[in-house]
């Protein structure tokens, strides 16, 4: 047995997994989604990472090797090319948040956010597909194992034979994102976010649906990328292409259904913000303030 092989026995440890095509850009949810250790986080990053995608497939030796140099390289290119950016949308949030807000502008500023996504798939794309073409069929397999773990995950969590339950698990969940922001919601606040939910066109079932078709499209892309042995610049083209996919369904049906949810959730956010205290707003800039300094710390612009 490697030397590798033996610290990653001793120091194997259950962790959430992502896709492999996606891995790279949940890295930016990680590390944007309100951590109060952003500095300390993002420069644990590529290792975080490195353990998040060798759970999902155990990489081999010459993988490993490959896959901490592409995570090295693409979190140094993210740090110098996209935190200033991310950094300036906080500043725009921070500045949007001491006033009323409309879905309008909430839709603007996520419009902006994902508009940074592209550039990261095309950073990413060589590598990753570099990595997928090599993938054995017992990492493959292993990729479709974790995909029936976390689906039974997910349904545990969001999929509730109970309509009640199910309904209380969403408001929690809502009322966990919204006090990231701003701090604890009132008895009032918290009885909104029932009530708008109780409203919304999100589908569970219809994302479940949505969720498993990726998968077996990411599935097939890497299955034929290793049958074809695909060259570089083919491998990094799939790689985009289901990245496009996995942004715009070819279920036309879930393309409306997104739409919907997209425009709800706007508007939710705009209502709950509309029903908050200065003293929450407040909490919001100070927590803003706080994350955009430290990314441009990060990118090594003056705060």
């Amino acid at each position: 047995m490697s030397a590798r092989a033996t610290m990653k026995s001793a120091s194997a440890q259950p962790v959430r997994r992502a896709p492999i095509i996606g891995v790279l850009l949940g890295a930016l949810v990680l590390l944007l989604a309100g951590c109060s250790a952003l500095k300390l986080g993002y420069g644990q990053a590529p290792g975080f990472m490195f353990r998040w995608i060798d759970g999902y497939i155990a990489v081999n030796d010459a993988q490993e090797l490959r896959t901490r140099e592409a995570l090295r390289d693409w979190f140094a290119w993210h740090r110098r090319e996209q935190l200033p950016d991310y950094a300036e949308l906080l500043a725009r949030a921070r500045r949007d948040v001491a006033g009323d807000t409309t879905p309008e502008r909430v839709c603007a500023l996520w419009r902006d956010v994902k508009g940074l996504i592209g550039p990261a798939v095309e950073r990413a794309a060589p590598a990753v597909g570099e990595i997928l073409v090599t993938l054995s069929p017992a990492q493959i397999a292993q990729i479709e194992r974790r995909n029936v773990e976390r689906n039974a995950e997910y349904r545990d969590e969001h999929m509730q034979a109970d309509p009640v339950k199910r309904r209380r698990a969403a408001a929690k969940r809502a009322v966990k994102r919204a006090e990231m922001l701003y701090g604890d919601l009132d008895a009032g606040q918290r009885e909104l976010v029932a009530k708008l939910l109780a409203d919304s066109p999100y589908d569970v079932e219809q994302f479940y649906a949505e969720r498993e078709r990726r998968q077996q499209d990411a599935l097939q892309t890497i299955r034929t990328l290793v049958a074809t042995r695909a060259t570089p610049a083919d491998a990094a083209a799939a790689v985009k292409a289901y990245a496009q996919r996995a942004e715009r369904s070819p279920r036309e049906a879930y393309r409306r259904q997104a739409e919907r949810v997209a425009d709800y959730n706007c508007a939710f956010a705009a209502t709950l913000h509309n029903r908050t205290t200065p003293a929450q707003r407040e909490t919001a800039a100070r927590k803003l303030k706080r994350s955009e300094d430290d990314l441009r710390a990060l990118a090594g612009e003056p705060a």
